[in-house]
């Protein structure tokens, strides 16, 4: 015997099934154009769309002489002009047509040249197109005995306020991030990119969000096949719906398997014009505060706006500090384990006996007790990321302090070993980059694991895995260890240290730049006055030979 909710269910599909879905007739007539009976248009628009509360036919009358109707989306399109620039002048004559004989040929054309109060009215006859265009949040116009309808854009989106990056946050430099709307992000591009040579392409991506990915260059500087490449690496994308950039990410990416990131994402929109004045292309989706850089290198990473904001000496001693803050925070951890392990005998002796006194009552191994910790640390990490911001930052606190000094008086762990891990954990808060900070925290398992097995010889054996495999990366065809390999001389100012400004008159070679001077001959340094004439001419004779250097 069947139950009721069997029944039901099979009621309903009867009745819901067998109709085509909306999504599919559009497919069917994605090149079929509307009808020239307004009835006809009706009864099409309502099938696709007929079944949303929001969506909204307003029949009325142009000029009181030709029927006509309006679709539209009620809470995404602007109500407003919606009454003022649309509805309000095309039902009534507006006093300068007073008098005119405007017949149904003139009609459209007066329309739209001397009625519609609109910057954004085109005309459209496809089907799918304008209803699509109705699902991002513009209005449609049908007039009885055309074939052809008024397209019109009121789309109104509410958006947040343009606030500071949370991820990335500077003490010098702008306070403006991205929001998740794309138009205000291309504006924020826009305003700091004032040259015509700054290229905008926009396509849809996901083939139920119909999302807006733009991607943003300089023409004359960005490599044209990397142009081309970034359009057909997106143009290949197949999925549903495009919710974050990250998705575009993951399918754009040279090695899916990689730890480490081969695109950078970044929420700052004076880093994405640094980036595009290098040569690089910009990728950005509606719906999200993040863009995305194309090609990277893996230097980017630990690089920040601030380095350049402030002068060199403080840009490059900062960028050191978070270079030992890297290495640190990747193999601290297994030399640790290592030395307890296997080596002791490389520890000062006062050191080793402090150590091993610390360790007399710890039942378990020095690789055992470091992965409880860790394990430990990166669940703590996890659930103050998840918590509320009022809470999240004194349990952070807290949990640290309760947990370490519990397990070192119940026996667990040794002091030294909470400080190591403590050490490491704050070293990796010093990579600028979310994504290059999550590999570095994952690969410290392996090293460790590798340290407790074979001592030092597992440490060494173990990072030079991870070089071996950056050095065959590849972001967009470019290496992604440029340019420590393959070496060049011009790129290696910007690396360890962030050299002087006039330092750096190239573009980096690796983009193959048509333009790679990015300052001009008297745009540097020594075009400030000197006092003497031959201290002039060393400084033209060395900022020649840079540029011989840096030629490509």
């Amino acid at each position: 015997m069947k139950s009721r909710f069997q029944l039901s269910k099979k009621k309903w599909e009867n009745v819901h099934y067998k109709q085509q879905l909306p999504h599919d007739q559009l497919e069917a007539q994605k090149d079929e154009v509307i009808d020239n009976s307004l009835l006809m248009n009706l009864n099409w628009f309502k099938q696709i769309l007929g079944d949303n509360d929001d969506f909204n036919i307003r029949k009325f009358t142009i000029f009181g002489t030709y029927p006509a109707a309006l679709f539209y989306l009620s809470d995404f399109a602007d109500q407003q002009s919606l009454n003022q620039d649309i509805l309000k002048p095309l039902m009534s004559v507006p006093t300068h047509l007073s008098g005119k004989n405007i017949d149904r040929d003139t009609l459209q054309n007066t329309l739209m040249n001397e009625v519609l109060y609109h910057s954004k009215v085109l005309l459209n006859n496809n089907k799918a197109e304008l209803v699509q265009s109705i699902l991002k949040g513009e209005t449609i116009i049908i007039i009885d005995g055309f074939q052809e309808a008024f397209q019109i854009g009121t789309r109104k989106v509410e958006k947040r306020a343009i606030n500071q990056p949370e991820t990335e946050q500077v003490i010098l430099g702008p306070r403006e991030g991205f929001i998740e709307t794309l138009s205000t992000n291309i504006s924020l591009l826009r305003y700091r990119l004032q040259t015509p040579d700054f290229i905008i392409k926009t396509l849809s991506v996901g083939e139920m969000t119909k999302s807006q990915v733009a991607i943003c260059f300089v023409r004359g500087l960005a490599e044209e096949e990397l142009i081309k490449e970034v359009e057909y690496r997106l143009s290949k994308i197949e999925i549903d719906g495009i919710l974050d950039v990250g998705y575009i990410e993951q399918f754009i990416e040279d090695n899916h398997m990689s730890p480490f990131p081969q695109v950078q994402s970044t929420e700052r929109p004076d880093k994405v014009v640094g980036g595009i004045l290098e040569g690089r292309v910009a990728i950005m989706v509606d719906g999200s505060p993040f863009a995305l850089l194309v090609p990277v290198v893996f230097n980017q990473f630990y690089q920040t706006a601030e380095d350049y904001s402030s002068r060199y000496l403080m840009g490059s001693f900062v960028r050191i500090a978070r270079i030992l803050a890297l290495v640190f925070s990747l193999i601290f951890p297994s030399i640790y384990v290592s030395f307890i392990s296997f080596n002791p005998e490389l520890l000062p002796t006062e050191f080793a006996v402090a150590v091993a006194g610390g360790r007399a009552g710890v039942p378990f191994p020095a690789v055992i007790e470091v992965l409880l910790i860790e394990v430990a640390m990166e669940v703590l990490r996890e659930a103050t990321v998840r918590l509320p911001k009022q809470v999240g930052g004194a349990l952070s606190i807290v949990g640290v302090l309760v947990i370490g000094q519990a397990a070192v008086e119940a026996g667990i762990a040794s002091p030294i070993t909470v400080v190591v891990i403590a050490m490491t954990t704050i070293g990796s808060f010093a990579t600028p980059a979310y994504s290059a900070a999550f590999a570095l925290r994952m690969l410290r398992f392996p090293i460790v694991i590798l340290a407790g097995v074979f001592g030092l010889y597992g440490v060494v054996v173990g990072v030079i895995f991870i070089f071996n495999h950056m050095l065959s990366l590849k972001s967009f065809g470019v290496p992604y260890m440029s340019p420590v390999s393959p070496f060049n001389n011009e790129g290696m100012k910007d690396v360890i240290i962030r050299g002087p400004l006039w330092w750096m008159p190239k573009r980096p070679s690796f983009l193959h730049t048509k333009n790679d001077n990015r300052i001009g001959g008297n745009n540097t340094k020594n075009n400030q006055p000197t006092h003497s004439t031959s201290d002039s001419e060393k400084d033209g004779k060395q900022l020649r030979k840079g540029d011989e250097d840096g030629t490509t």
